[in-house]
């Protein structure tokens, strides 16, 4: 649980001592009325209860070749939904018996935690074609790890999968049961996996193209325990970069080849475990006692990262510990931090950040953005999502920004993309949801939400963003089941 009270670490004749009263590092508040933008929006499509409890939604996805959404639910379901959102069909359910991943769904930070549709998913002809990976818990502790965090509890395992549909363009997944790339034994049960995702804005030919971003997190408990995240020969804390198809991307055969491509004996599945290949580019690549899938690492719960699409950047949102919540640009090799700094201080402990040490070490990685957890805004037990950058001209008020959030609140933040700040929050406004002219979280409008249709307010939106065709935002949470679309003015009618 997060503390309520922060405290910071003074210098007292060369003697560290706590400070014993609280102390915020950013006591300029966020402004509640400066700077705000206020956003109109409509309900585009509605995910499906489960077991009477409103769809879970981690991530929605576009998969331009076959002209649909994805959106997963955290116990299992994966849906395709029309670009009209008129339509929300089952697609692939990874939690049904017959594939027997067993998805560990408990609590609020366990279940299917991420996807990823391969950019050639809808190309007949290419390597990627009909390839969809998935990020799960699972229950299911029989196979033995790739990777063990070397103490911890022993809670479940998280698994990356690749499943193979026959005809992607069918309505529901028509493949068989999927090939498992990777598999961490897990040491708690919260800070599990995090974002997945293929760079959106390479072409085939590009040294990027095809290649998966992972987010694992630090393993949990509070505190890195373990000090996974500094650890450069364990995964956990770190954002991995692979080649699920293990090579070149050109069409390959048995005959021209002379091996089965993804065959155990296949040459580019370099890996450990000979399931999938390393990058020959990633940072650490073929050094002896380094993990070559790492891209960068020092992270504490990588929940949502993204890109701009304008000039490459690659933003990450990392949920803080107890005090500091933060939005860096990641970078190849990058050392985000965690857990010698919280953001842009030394890190103490779970109830202390050293103010005296500001952004000290010239090696390390700090926040273009951050805020505290104590700011009135928020409810006290913060943590960051997003990230999504917005290049379209549909709303020009969101235009050039970088867009995020906190998700228990349901507050959604801007900071200007081409004139990114050098951390603190001074530079952080808010965006606002224009419901029929009154100006409300989205907390506020899924609390509504809930009372129509019967249901307890929510204490927590638990906010997400997707990302759609032709620049569109979209907004998910997991307590009232709705996608929401931000619109521009005088669209607010479907």
């Amino acid at each position: 649980m997060r503390m309520a009270r922060v405290m910071a670490l003074v210098l007292v004749a060369g003697v560290a001592v706590l400070a014993q009263s609280p102390t915020d590092p950013f006591p300029a508040p966020i402004p509640v009325n400066e700077g705000v933008i206020r956003v109109r929006f409509v309900e585009f499509a509605s995910i499906p209860d489960v077991g009477g409890e409103p769809a879970r939604m981690m991530l929605l996805v576009d998969e331009p070749g076959t002209r649909r959404l994805f959106v997963n639910d955290m116990r299992g379901p994966l849906y395709a939904v029309s670009y009209d959102g008129r339509t929300v069909a089952p697609y692939l359910d990874i939690n049904a018996p017959q594939w027997g991943v067993a998805v560990q769904a408990a609590g609020r930070e366990r279940g299917f935690q991420s996807f990823a549709l391969h950019p050639q998913f809808g190309r007949p002809g290419t390597p990627g074609f009909g390839k969809l990976y998935t990020w799960t818990d699972t229950s299911n502790m029989t196979p033995p790890p790739d990777f063990r965090p070397g103490g911890g509890n022993r809670t479940h395992a998280t698994v990356l999968l690749e499943w193979t549909a026959r005809t992607p363009t069918s309505a529901t997944y028509d493949g068989g049961p999927p090939r498992e790339l990777l598999r961490l034994e897990q040491p708690f049960a919260n800070h599990n996996g995090g974002h997945m995702s293929f760079n959106p804005l390479v072409a085939p030919g590009s040294a990027d193209f095809g290649l998966l971003y992972v987010g694992v997190a630090d393993g949990g408990s509070g505190g890195d325990p373990l000090n996974l995240a500094q650890n450069l020969g364990s995964p956990f804390g770190k954002v991995l970069r692979i080649d699920p198809l293990g090579g070149p991307h050109v069409v390959r055969t048995a005959a021209s080849q002379h091996w089965p491509v993804g065959s155990q004996s296949d040459p580019t599945l370099n890996s450990t475990n000979r399931k999938y290949g390393i990058p020959a580019s990633n940072p650490f690549a073929g050094k002896p006692g380094v993990l070559g899938e790492i891209y960068a690492y020092g992270v504490r719960n990588p929940q949502r990262f993204g890109w701009d699409q304008r000039n490459g950047n690659l933003f990450l949102a990392d949920i803080g510990q107890n005090i500091v919540e933060e939005l860096s640009l990641v970078s190849r090799g990058a050392n985000l931090g965690w857990n010698k700094w919280e953001g842009s201080f030394g890190y103490i402990s779970r109830e202390a950040v050293d103010l005296t040490r500001r952004r000290a070490d010239p090696t390390a990685t700090y926040p273009v953005v951050e805020y505290g957890q104590l700011d009135p805004l928020l409810q006290g037990n913060s943590a960051i999502t997003g990230v999504h950058v917005y290049r379209s001209g549909a709303i020009p008020q969101l235009m050039n920004l970088v867009l995020f959030g906190d998700f228990p609140s349901g507050e959604i933040f801007y900071v200007h993309a081409d004139r990114l700040p050098n951390g603190g929050q001074d530079a952080i406004r808010r965006v606002l949801l224009n419901d029929g002219g009154e100006s409300k979280t989205l907390l506020q409008v899924i609390r509504e939400k809930n009372v129509k249709r019967g249901r307890p307010p929510a204490s927590r939106a638990d906010l997400r963003f997707g990302a759609g065709p032709d620049g569109r935002v979209f907004l998910l949470n997991k307590h009232d089941g709705t996608i929401r679309l931000l619109v521009p003015d005088g669209q607010a009618t479907r």
